[in-house]
């Protein structure tokens, strides 16, 4: 049985009271944390084809997938953009989710932000237990950004190679569960012309590697 499986099972075990009428269990939930990626910026009919639309429908009905991209987020608490301070980083938190799947680090490449780079591995890891601690104690996946296969906006390659070990670090400590994006979508036929932003066909590589990482632990 997989993981998935398993969830669904407790969470319906979990509705019935000693012998009377199960109470309809909730579907479990999928908090999709990020920045402009997770979101969808550029991707052709977002709203239907960001990642997150896309692992919905890979999971199926039995479970409930949440957007919670924030366009230009940072993970670093110094950045330009702190998800930290974004409204979704609450709604992320109060969403109740089962399965929290957070992928930042992209936007925190550009000078401005990489200049904190030093706080780059304590801050992917105060993250990683904000929402591991959440009262629904949620699995928690992290997740490598995707490759830059040309720089734009001041996002470069250089940085994302530098935070893979950061992040890797983070997640085996952490009890967090890695996701390598970064080796899944890395053709330039995965993106727009910036070079940073998947295309459809690159929001549903994500999709099918995230819901892969999810049906294997």
């Amino acid at each position: 049985m997989t993981s998935l499986a398993s969830l669904l099972l407790v969470l319906a075990s979990a509705s019935q009271v000693e012998g009377r009428a199960a109470i309809p269990a909730e579907k479990p939930r999928v908090a999709c944390v990020g920045d402009n990626i997770t979101y969808g910026a550029a991707v052709e009919k977002r709203e239907a084809n960001c990642y997150p639309a896309v692992l919905g429908r890979l999971l199926g009905p039995g479970y409930e997938v949440r957007n919670f991209g924030v366009s230009g987020a940072t993970l670093l608490k110094k950045g330009d953009k702190p998800y930290w301070k974004e409204k979704a980083f609450q709604q992320a938190a109060d969403f109740g989710a089962n399965i929290v799947v957070i992928m930042l680090g992209t936007n925190d490449t550009k000078p401005q932000n990489w200049k904190f780079k030093a706080e780059f591995e304590a801050d992917a890891r105060a993250l990683v237990q904000h929402f591991k601690t959440l009262p629904s104690k949620p699995k928690v996946f992290l997740a490598l950004p995707v490759a830059v296969v040309k720089s734009s906006f001041g996002i470069v390659e250089d940085g994302v190679l530098a935070e893979i070990p950061l992040l890797a670090k983070v997640a085996k400590e952490e009890g967090a569960i890695l996701i390598d994006l970064h080796l899944a979508v890395a053709g330039k036929e995965l993106f727009v012309g910036d070079g940073v932003h998947p295309n459809v066909a690159g929001a549903k590589k994500i999709a099918e590697t995230v819901f892969a990482a999810l049906s294997a632990k």
